[in-house]
């Protein structure tokens, strides 16, 4: 029988779910960073023109902020085929542990993009990241709406992250 699955989202899952979850929690992930190291051929750029999306980075001390979100047990198989499709360009799940503002430890699960993986582009001087995303365009839409969105939905829910508002203003200012 199939559980209940708790989902940790840092990036456009805040804002664009695309499935039904029971309850959602403001949580984070020790020893993780969110950054916009991970290249996008298929959501946020082309092949030829690939934008800049989020992934999970190893930095101790850090602690990666996003919402927990959980999928009903009936849905968990249908939701995971789903968000495979829709992390495919590098992503893989990895099993987390999520604490939540009021201090419980949620066993879940997120996507992060390896850095091994093909698409992984790095770290690079933000205002050439920044240039990047101004400049992208996929089939999801503008990367600048993406980034623009992202820093929108963070603040809504009271997360700062430095690298993703410094980024964002730098994209408007572009």
């Amino acid at each position: 029988m199939t559980r209940p699955l708790w989902l940790f989202g840092y990036g456009s899952i805040i804002w664009k779910t695309g499935f039904d979850y029971e309850r959602a929690e403001l949580g984070f992930i020790r020893d993780r960073a969110r950054r916009f190291w991970q290249g996008s051929s298929d959501h946020r750029g082309t092949p030829d023109a690939p934008g800049r999306v989020v992934t999970l980075v190893d930095v101790p001390g850090e602690c990666c902020w996003g919402m927990a979100f959980l999928i009903p047990a009936m849905q968990v198989a249908t939701t995971m085929v789903e968000l495979d499709y829709r992390e495919k360009n590098g992503y893989v799940r990895e099993a987390v542990v999520i604490e939540t503002r009021s201090g419980e430890c949620l066993e879940g699960i997120t996507y992060h993009a390896d850095v091994t993986n093909p698409h992984f582009l790095g770290d690079a001087r933000l205002e050439e990241i920044a240039a990047q995303i101004h400049r992208s365009v996929g089939p999801s839409g503008t990367n600048k709406a993406y980034i623009l969105e992202l820093d929108e939905a963070l603040e809504a829910h009271g997360i700062r992250d430095n690298h993703v508002r410094e980024l964002a203003g730098l994209v408007r200012n572009l």
